[in-house]
């Protein structure tokens, strides 16, 4: 360690020697072994994350994140925010890299270290964290940046619904739910490692007002509990009756991969009108409400068109019978090679897997019509 970094604690950023010690920090060789070693963590912890319902979940690297903070401090956090947010998409990718999403990666980096390098450890400091965080950069930059994404796409009626529309009221009530739980769950993981920060002289707060006191205590399972019936409201928001959403729209790509095949295996165990043919199934729709233990599908068949699929896949070497198999409701209307010969409807018990109230059209392939 630089023998010229100091151990002060300040109780705000605006000071000047509070810059002075965060910009030194990029001098230290140690620190920057340190910063280094953060970053890969919170690569490694990017495609991770603490599940607590549909797309509601607690992801690890921002426990690395809150952590690195507060170790190398401001300055030190916006390259590290960068590095992170590129490299961590070249390995785990996920969606279209838009380039002005990575301020996001960075404000929020800055976000926790200003709150949290070379200051007293606290609660409120982290909630503080957090709330900047939730509401200012998940909320009012990275909706703007998604508006200014699909602007750039050409797609400005997306663009209005990310600042105005349900895109934009769904985000308010997930980061809603979420600030209060991920405040309580990064509380009690810094307060775990600040005595062993301490020790490698990484950071110099103690813990003495991370103390679970009563009042701190009965505050932490009300924020809790606010957490709790927030994300119960969300989720009867979004699966609501009023809503009428379908769960097959928050598929990842390997549950529609496994929901589609489970699909095509049914329909072929109940029926022989395609037992010669090679049959995709496609889930149009998945509807089950908050508390109901079955599901309400509704699914395309399809079958494959032979000498059309070997055009396409001649003509891309990336298409092959998983791309299809990965398909969503819109997707065969645009593959020449699936022929629609059918649709199904069946009830399924999440619970036990059986299947009822099976329904099939199939679609007559001359006329078009209805068959059945």
């Amino acid at each position: 360690m630089s023998k010229t970094r100091t151990t002060t604690l300040y109780k705000s950023p605006f000071s000047k020697q509070y810059w002075k010690d965060a910009a030194a920090e990029l001098k230290d060789p140690r620190m920057l072994v340190i910063t280094a070693l953060m970053i890969a963590l919170r690569i490694a912890l990017k495609p991770l994350a603490i599940p607590l319902g549909p797309q509601l979940s607690i992801q690890t690297a921002t426990l690395a994140t809150a952590l690195g903070c507060m170790i190398y401090g401001p300055v030190m956090a916006i390259p590290a925010a960068i590095i992170s947010d590129t490299v961590g998409f070249m390995i785990f990718p996920t969606g279209d890299y838009f380039l002005p999403f990575v301020l996001t990666e960075i404000a929020g980096s800055v976000a926790y270290a200003l709150c949290l390098y070379r200051a007293k450890a606290s609660t409120t400091r982290v909630m503080l964290s957090r709330f900047i965080i939730c509401f200012f950069v998940n909320l009012v930059l990275q909706q703007a940046i998604f508006a200014w994404q699909y602007t750039y796409m050409g797609n400005p009626e997306k663009a209005k619904d990310a600042i105005l529309g349900t895109f934009a009221t769904v985000r308010v009530f997930k980061n809603l739910c979420m600030f209060p739980i991920e405040s309580v769950v990064i509380t009690l993981f810094l307060k775990a490692l600040i005595p062993v920060t301490r020790r490698a002289k990484l950071t110099f707060a103690d813990t003495s007002n991370m103390v679970f006191t009563t009042k701190r205590v009965v505050a932490l399972v009300l924020m809790f509990a606010l957490g709790v019936g927030t994300a119960a409201g969300y989720l009867a928001y979004l699966y609501g009756p009023q809503n009428n959403r379908s769960r097959s729209a928050d598929y990842t790509a390997a549950q529609r991969v496994e929901a589609n095949k489970e699909m095509s295996e049914y329909i072929l165990s109940v029926t022989d009108d395609w037992d010669k043919k090679k049959v995709f199934c496609v889930v149009d729709s998945a509807y089950r409400g908050l508390l109901d233990k079955t599901t309400d599908f509704t699914i395309s068949v399809y079958i494959l068109d032979e000498a059309e699929f070997a055009k396409n896949q001649a003509a891309n070497k990336d298409y092959n019978e998983d791309t299809i198999w990965g398909y969503s409701k819109s997707k065969p209307k645009n593959d020449s090679s699936l022929i629609k010969v059918g649709e199904f409807t069946v009830v399924k018990n999440e619970k036990t897997g059986e299947m009822t109230d099976f329904a099939l059209t199939v679609i007559d392939q001359d006329t078009g019509a209805d068959a059945k």
